[in-house]
């Protein structure tokens, strides 16, 4: 059976594109096994997999895109259950069409603010066109960093009316959890009780778009 393909992706650096990228992997890998293809040329996943200590790996291999993706992804498809690919923070590149268009999901994540939301419109026509060739492709939006406790503004979610994607129910809120996991070349799934709330966000992303 060939991997499920997700794009992580979003033209506008700061929204915590690989940080979903990881903890989204994390999380499936506790269900079969599961590839990151980071894109990225500022290699973010790989830097952030390259912290983890010898002895405590990061529970999912991260390579590094070296040619042809739409090549790379057919050579993994039969081996992995998924493949998350970490895209380029830009339109500039032809990597996120390509990635957009070899994917079953795109997620964009989108920070909790109109402005940002609007700032990430282009990434709709881009994803317009992918359908073009790809049209089994969904995409969804992700609000990222919301704070705890706290409800979308009215006019974050009249913005995400406006816009011609869905946004997905479940979201993650703003945690130093995840900047920890990072740092520690983890995931929310791997440090514990620190890390449960998270987790549980990680995990109703993942039972959401799967």
């Amino acid at each position: 059976m060939a991997a499920k393909v997700f794009a992580i992706s979003n033209q506008k650096g700061g929204t915590g594109k690989t940080t979903l990228t990881m903890n989204f992997a994390a999380g499936l890998c506790q269900r079969g096994r599961t590839l990151v293809v980071d894109a990225d040329p500022q290699g973010s996943a790989a830097q952030w997999a390259g912290l983890a200590p010898d002895e405590s790996p990061f529970p999912v291999s991260v390579i590094t895109m070296a040619g042809n993706l739409a090549r790379e992804l057919n050579r993994f498809r039969e081996d992995y259950q998924y493949v998350v690919i970490d895209c380029p923070p830009t339109l500039d590149s032809e990597i996120t069409p390509l990635a957009m268009s070899a994917s079953d999901t795109v997620l964009i994540p989108v920070l909790p603010s109109p402005v940002d939301l609007w700032a990430s419109m282009k990434l709709a026509q881009t994803i317009e066109q992918a359908k073009l060739t790809n049209p089994a492709m969904q995409a969804y939006l992700v609000i990222n960093q919301l704070e705890p406790r706290s409800a979308l503004s009215r006019a974050m979610q009249q913005a995400l009316a406006e816009f011609d994607l869905p946004s997905l129910q479940n979201w993650l809120c703003r945690r130093a959890i995840y900047r920890t996991s990072a740092i520690e070349g983890n995931s929310v799934f791997g440090i514990g009780k620190r890390g449960a709330a998270a987790a549980q966000e990680i995990e109703s992303i993942i039972e959401e778009v799967i």
